[in-house]
């Protein structure tokens, strides 16, 4: 049988199949002499399909793959890696009617177990590794942990799928070993010849060992840089910023791009003793001063009139956002970008909190404190983030300070754990928990014990009160990731039904019931996880 009589053949039994061998008669030949028509055209496809497959020939060979590298990270204790996989499988089952149940949200707790296992250093299960990164595919905020925790081997197996390519890309150095930063000549063949992931992840290892090294290998090729190249390198700068930048930050103030000029500008501004600094200060000053007509005891503010060439060069935006005046926008850039000493001198001495506190002619008090905040928060100013976050126990709108609870929030992280832990504590103490969501955000895990036990207080107090127990579903879903561990005991008395007041919501207790009972066995679960990570194993 020739092969165009073999296609032809396969051909018209496929159509007598698809019609029926009522409507289609087989081909001749098919049908054995008094044979059933459906069985002859079955055996005849099975023996023609064997006949094609005998008729192929072998394709070569593929050259088998380099073997995965190796890892020499200690591996997980064996209760640790049967807890990976049941994170891993997330058996937990939604509850009915959209209440969340009593039992603990496994795939809320594979974050922190990935931080604390990467913490102790330990490696993935092989047999664990594909089913790591589907979940890292699934969710962009797993990607960083799970690809060091996958580790070299995870970025191997990576590039045999398709769906887990965003590896190469999230894994520093796009999963490429890094040479040794001490070997001048590796360092500099990597950042003449790699990709451009390796070369931002090259050039971010290069600056936490020798910034300076790092600064001329940039300086080196950077003319010859695409713009948003040049963009990525320059905010690989933000750490270890010193005044050592500042020539190379100041000639960049003069890119082609604006993008690059405006993050240079910023860096700059994060360096109170730099030109720009004084700049900035100086045009500032002359905007903002002592009310004279007031003998002092009041701010005086005199927006800018233009923005000259002057002023754009240094990073300030001529043109505002929609609804937003220029005068105002104007002065907010410049007031964010001097350094902050410039207003202890300019305003007779006075501390931060005694300037916070002064009044602002002219309704100018609301755009001159963002414009501090974005400066304390820029220049990392514990002092004035402390006077413009105020007292936690005032009302927000009263002042002094700022009343917004996004910039309280960044102007939080300038303080240390324990007095940003501290002041949320006491905030919460005040105020409830309706407007701690943002604040609480930005305090250390596991919560402090005091703040843990002002968050545990507030949630009884609205339990008590027969408060519609939804409103706090947010704070009780970071009470759970966040809590001390050591605190479950202590709730223990708070998963009982509650008796509900008569203007209570409807089911109210039953869902703190369960709320609390959720917490208190996330709490254990979390307890127990750390517990296996910490573990001897006893097989090594």
């Amino acid at each position: 049988m020739t092969s165009t009589t073999g296609a032809a053949l396969w051909e018209e039994l496929v159509t007598s199949a698809l019609l029926g061998t009522d409507r289609r008669t087989p081909p001749e030949g098919v049908m054995a002499a008094g044979g059933d028509p459906p069985a002859a055209l079955l055996d005849a496809a099975a023996l023609h399909t064997v006949r094609r497959r005998a008729g192929l020939l072998p394709a070569p060979a593929a050259s088998p793959p380099e073997p995965a590298p190796r890892d020499d990270r200690p591996p997980l204790p064996e209760a640790a890696r049967h807890r990976l996989a049941q994170l891993l499988a997330d058996r937990s089952a939604p509850s009915s009617g959209g209440r969340r149940g009593t039992a603990p949200d496994l795939t809320e707790l594979l974050p922190q177990w990935l931080a604390t296992a990467n913490e102790r250093g330990f490696r993935a299960p092989a047999a664990l590794l594909p089913a790591l990164l589907d979940a890292a595919r699934a969710r962009t905020d797993l990607r960083p942990q799970a690809l060091v925790f996958a580790g070299s081997r995870g970025l191997w197996l990576a590039r045999f799928n398709p769906d887990w390519k965003f590896a190469a890309r999230g894994a520093s150095g796009g999963g490429v070993p890094l040479p040794d930063v001490r070997e001048p000549a590796a360092v500099r063949r990597l950042w003449e010849e790699g990709l451009f992931a390796e070369r931002v992840a090259l050039l971010t290892a290069v600056r936490a060992e020798d910034p300076g090294g790092a600064l001329a290998l940039l300086s080196g090729t950077w003319a010859a840089e695409r713009a948003e190249d040049r963009l990525m390198f320059l905010d690989s700068l933000r750490e270890g910023l010193s005044d050592a930048d500042e020539p190379f930050l100041e000639e960049a103030l003069a890119d082609r791009s604006r993008n690059v000029r405006a993050t240079a500008a910023e860096l700059l501004s994060g360096l109170p003793g730099s030109a720009l600094a004084g700049r900035m200060a100086a045009r500032a000053a002359e905007c903002v001063g002592p009310d004279r007509a007031m003998g002092g005891a009041a701010i005086a503010v005199s927006a800018p009139r233009g923005c000259d060439a002057g002023m754009e060069r240094d990073g300030v935006v001529p043109a505002p956002p929609t609804g937003r005046g220029e005068r105002s926008w104007w002065l907010g850039q410049l007031v964010a970008a001097a350094p902050l000493s410039t207003w202890v001198d300019r305003l007779g001495g006075r501390t931060p909190g005694e300037i916070v506190g002064l009044p602002v002619t002219d309704g100018w008090r609301e755009e001159l404190h963002a414009a501090w905040c974005r400066a304390a928060v820029r220049q990392r100013d514990a002092e004035w983030s402390r006077a413009l976050l105020g007292a936690p126990g005032a009302p927000p709108e009263a002042g002094p300070g700022t009343s917004s609870l996004a910039e309280r929030a960044k102007l939080l992280a300038a303080l240390g754990e324990a007095e940003r832990a501290g002041w949320v504590a006491e905030f919460i103490a005040a105020h409830g928990l309706s407007e701690a969501f943002q604040l609480l955000g930005v305090c250390a895990v596991p919560w402090s014990g005091p703040l843990g036990r002002s968050v545990v207080d507030a949630l009884d107090i609205a339990r008590e009160a027969g408060s519609y127990p939804w409103s706090f579903s947010g704070v009780m879903g970071l009470a759970e990731r966040c809590l001390d561990p050591s605190e479950a005991s202590r709730l223990d008395l708070l998963t009982a039904t509650p008796d509900e007041p008569e203007d209570a919501s409807p089911g109210a207790g039953g869902y703190w019931s369960e709320a609390f009972q959720r917490l208190v066995s996330t709490l254990r679960l979390r307890d127990a996880m750390h517990r296996e990570l910490s573990a001897p194993d006893p097989g090594r």
